[in-house]
């Protein structure tokens, strides 16, 4: 198992992104569209922020009231993305290694990490790429 091996042969390359003026709506349908659970915000080619399916999944009364959707969907109209996504996120150089990546996502809360060339964003790895590195590499 190389723990050297760079980034780039585990990370997703042209993610699919959330531009900053898209709603929160749009991201909860692009979610279930696409099955990912994490989404770099994006201004043009420049990563502004990423937004998560739990930021977005904590708007959400789930079957606590009769008429959850239409609650749901004010609590998503009345928020903007900029409210709930994470602005400024830790993100990784392109240069980076696998190793230094799992060392950094055993280190923090979050599951997923915004891959960069200077502030263009080229990427995106999570904690599941990481551990199916790991698995298909090891004994």
């Amino acid at each position: 198992m190389k723990k050297r091996e760079p980034l780039s042969s585990i990370m997703t390359s042209d993610p699919v992104t959330v531009n900053m003026n898209a709603t929160l709506t749009e991201v909860r349908n692009l979610m279930a569209k696409h099955g990912f659970r994490h989404f770099p915000v994006v201004d043009g080619n420049e990563l502004k922020g990423i937004v998560s399916q739990t930021d977005v999944m904590r708007l959400s009364f789930g079957n606590m009231f009769e008429n959850e959707k239409e609650i749901d969907s004010t609590m998503l109209d009345m928020l903007t993305l900029e409210d709930v996504m994470m602005s400024n996120p830790t993100s990784v150089p392109l240069n980076c290694t696998v190793g230094e990546v799992a060392h950094l996502l055993i280190r923090v809360d979050f599951h997923a990490l915004p891959v960069v060339e200077g502030q263009k964003l080229v990427g995106i790895v999570s904690t599941t790429d990481v551990i199916r590195y790991f698995l298909e590499h090891s004994g």
